[in-house]
């Protein structure tokens, strides 16, 4: 069984879409800087596993873009 379970990890970021892309970026980071583990023991030895644990102890967070952000073409 998952730890944690996918309706658990969904009351903290909104979409599964979200959720695997946050996941798996800081898996690779994980992966690329070893020794870089935020929470004191995991009970999941991968790395996105990890990750889903940090995300579901509130260590690991998305931020929200502001739609209403406008973008320019200017140099």
């Amino acid at each position: 069984m998952l730890y944690p379970s996918i309706d658990n990890l969904l009351t903290k970021i909104d979409s599964k879409y979200s959720l695997v892309s946050v996941a798996a970026k800081r898996a690779r980071f994980m992966q690329e800087n070893k020794g870089t583990e935020a929470l004191s023991s995991y009970r999941s030895h991968k790395f996105v596993g990890k990750a889903l644990e940090e995300i579901y102890a509130d260590e690991l967070v998305m931020k929200k873009k502001d739609l209403n952000e406008t973008y320019s073409d200017e140099v």
